[in-house]
C-alpha cells in the first residue's frame, strides 16, 4: 500500500464533514451583515434536513430533495423575519424559539421515515480526470453541494466587497437609520438576507440527510448549527476566513472520528467534545480582543428597526 494512500480518503472526509457548516455558516454571516442576529441556524438546518430527505425519498430525485431543503430553510427563516423584523420581537429570544421549535417539528415530520435509507447523491466522475492519483478524487469526486458551497464562499465574498447590492446591504448592517434616511427599504433588504441565510442553512442540513449519512434521524445535526454560529465570529464576519475555520473544526469533527482507530488511548465521551471544547476556546480567545470584534462586527447587529415615518 502507497505511504499516500491514506490522505485522499481523510481529506475527503474532511471536506465531507467540513460542507454543512461553510453552508450555514455562509447564510448566517450575510444575514447578520444585514444587521439581523438569527440564533435558529441549528432548527433551520433540521428542517431542511428532514424536507430534503422527506421529498428525496419519496421522489427518487435528490435535486428535488435540495430544493426542498432551500426552500423549507428560507420558510423558517420568513417566520423569523416576520416575528422580528414587522412584530419587533427580541431577536435572542425568537432566534432560540425557533431553534426548539424546529427540532420539534422535524422530529414530529420525520417520525414516518425513520430507519430508511436513501442512495447518497451522485459524485461527479469525470472520465479520466477523476482517475488523478490525489487530485483527481479530491476535485473531481465531490458532489453538487460540495462545489456549491465553494462557489457560494466566492460569490458572497464578491458580493458584499464589489457589488452595489452589497454595498448596500452591509450599509443597512451598519447603520439602518442612514441607510432608510437615503431612502433604501431596510426592512426588505433584512428579510431577503434573513431568507438566503435560512436557505443556506436548509442546504446545510439537505447535505447531512443526502449525502453526509443519506438517511433520517432526529436532532442529526448534533449541534452544527450552534458551532456554524460561532464560525461567523470566528471568521469575523469575513467569507474567506469562514471556510477556513469551517474545515479546521471539520477536521476537529474527523480527528474525534478516527482517534480510537490510530490507537490513541482516549475516552470516546472526550474526543466527542473536542469540536464543542475547540468553539469555546476559540471564542474566548476571540473576546479578548474587544476592538477587533466591535470593529468587524454590524454596528446594528441584533438592533430593531422602528422607521420613523
Amino acid at each position: 500500500m502507497n505511504g499516500m494512500d491514506w490522505i485522499v480518503p481523510v481529506v475527503m472526509t474532511v471536506i465531507t464533514a467540513s460542507t454543512p457548516l461553510v453552508l450555514a455558516a455562509l447564510g448566517e454571516l450575510v444575514t447578520e451583515k444585514s444587521g439581523v442576529l438569527n440564533l435558529g441556524v441549528e432548527g433551520m438546518m433540521l428542517v431542511g434536513a428532514v424536507s430534503a430527505f422527506a421529498v428525496a425519498s419519496s421522489t427518487g430525485s435528490g435535486s428535488l430533495g435540495i430544493i426542498a431543503g432551500a426552500v423549507a430553510g428560507a420558510m423558517m427563516a420568513a417566520v423569523f423575519g416576520w416575528l422580528t423584523l414587522n412584530l419587533l420581537a427580541n431577536q435572542v429570544a425568537t432566534g432560540l424559539a425557533l431553534t426548539i421549535f424546529g427540532v420539534g417539528f422535524s422530529a414530529l415530520i420525520g417520525s414516518g421515515f425513520v430507519g430508511f435509507a436513501i442512495e447518497p447523491l451522485p459524485k461527479l466522475d469525470v472520465p479520466g480526470l477523476s482517475e488523478i492519483p490525489l487530485i483527481g478524487p479530491l476535485v473531481f469526486g465531490q458532489d453538487f453541494l460540495v462545489y456549491l458551497s465553494f462557489a457560494a464562499v466566492f460569490a458572497v465574498a464578491w458580493f458584499l466587497k464589489h457589488s452595489h447590492g452589497g454595498m448596500v446591504l452591509r450599509a443597512v448592517g451598519e447603520s439602518h437609520e442612514s441607510a432608510h434616511a437615503i431612502g433604501y427599504n431596510v426592512i426588505g433588504i433584512r428579510y431577503l438576507a434573513t431568507m438566503f441565510g435560512g436557505a443556506m442553512s436548509g442546504l446545510g442540513g439537505a447535505y447531512l440527510s443526502l449525502s453526509y449519512t443519506p438517511m433520517w434521524a432526529e436532532n442529526m445535526t448534533s449541534g452544527r448549527g450552534w458551532i456554524a454560529l460561532a464560525l461567523v465570529v470566528f471568521a469575523t464576519w469575513r467569507p474567506g476566513r469562514l471556510i477556513l475555520g469551517a474545515y479546521m473544526f471539520g477536521g476537529i469533527t474527523i480527528l474525534q472520528l478516527n482517534a480510537q482507530g490510530l490507537g490513541l488511548d482516549v475516552p470516546s465521551q472526550l474526543m466527542s467534545m473536542l469540536p464543542y471544547l475547540a468553539t469555546i476556546v476559540v471564542l474566548v480567545l476571540i473576546s479578548r480582543d474587544q476592538t477587533k470584534i466591535r470593529l468587524s462586527a454590524p454596528a446594528s447587529l441584533g438592533q430593531p428597526f422602528r422607521p420613523a415615518h
